[in-house]
């Protein structure tokens, strides 16, 4: 009676782990290779320092199960990003294009490392100049 259970808990617990795995079912192993690719594109928009590929978010879920199902209606890569920028904004891509209202996330960082460099030798001039 005690083996039925453990063989009922082995089995459970394996077939829980197989159904997961086969969650997105591609006919192609190059078909696999581009969603990730496709994932790899794209920010989460609750970590924002990850892509969708590797968060482990509840809406990553749910925007690789959209994805996924982008690509089984034969959407192509500019269509899912169009899709996905469409409702999301431009935020939502690792590498977001060069326009008039996003070149603050090109150009953010430079001016904050600019902005840093000149605000630390400034300081640095004070104190030495000071103990002179």
């Amino acid at each position: 009676m005690k083996w039925r259970w453990i063989l009922l808990t082995v089995w459970m617990t394996t077939s829980t782990v197989v159904l997961a795995g086969e969650k997105y079912i591609f006919a192609r192993p190059e078909q696999r290779e581009r969603y990730e690719q496709v994932l790899r594109q794209f920010r989460c928009l609750v970590c924002q320092n990850e892509d969708l590929a590797s968060s482990e978010a509840p809406l990553a879920e749910d925007l690789r199960w959209k994805i996924y199902l982008l690509m089984q209606q034969g959407k192509t890569d500019p269509e899912i990003t169009d899709y996905l920028v469409s409702r999301y904004g431009n935020f939502i891509l690792f590498k977001p294009p060069w326009l008039f209202h996003t070149v603050w996330l090109w150009l953010g960082p430079l001016f904050f490392l600019v902005l840093g460099t000149v605000i630390v030798f400034r300081v640095i001039a004070r104190y030495t100049h000071k103990g002179h």
